[in-house]
C-alpha cells in the first residue's frame, strides 16, 4: 500500500521546483496522489478494510488542503500541477 523508495525518489525529482526540494506542495501532492492510487487499488480487493478506508479519506483531505493552498497562492502552478497529475479539478 505504501510506495517504494525508488518511486518516491522519482516523484520528488519529477515534481521538485529546485534541486533537493522535498517539501514543496507540488512534491507533497504528487506523493499523496501516488499513495491514494495504491490504496484505492487495495480497497477494491479488500472492501471491508475500514481502517485503511479512513486513512484514504485523511490523505484525500490533506491533498485537497494542499491543492487549495497552491490555488490561493498561484493559480498557474495549480493548473499545471493538476494537469500533470491528471486530477479532475
Amino acid at each position: 500500500m505504501s510506495i517504494s523508495a525508488e518511486r518516491k525518489q522519482a516523484l520528488i525529482t519529477e515534481y521538485a521546483i529546485k534541486s533537493g526540494d522535498t517539501g514543496s506542495p507540488e512534491v507533497q501532492v504528487a506523493i499523496l496522489t501516488e499513495r491514494i492510487k495504491n490504496l484505492t487499488d487495495h480497497l477494491k480487493g479488500h472492501n471491508k478494510d475500514n481502517h485503511s478506508r479512513r486513512g484514504l479519506l485523511v490523505m484525500v483531505g490533506q491533498r485537497r488542503r494542499l491543492l487549495d493552498y497552491v490555488k490561493s497562492s498561484d493559480a498557474g502552478r495549480y493548473d499545471t500541477l493538476i494537469n500533470r497529475l491528471g486530477l479532475r479539478r
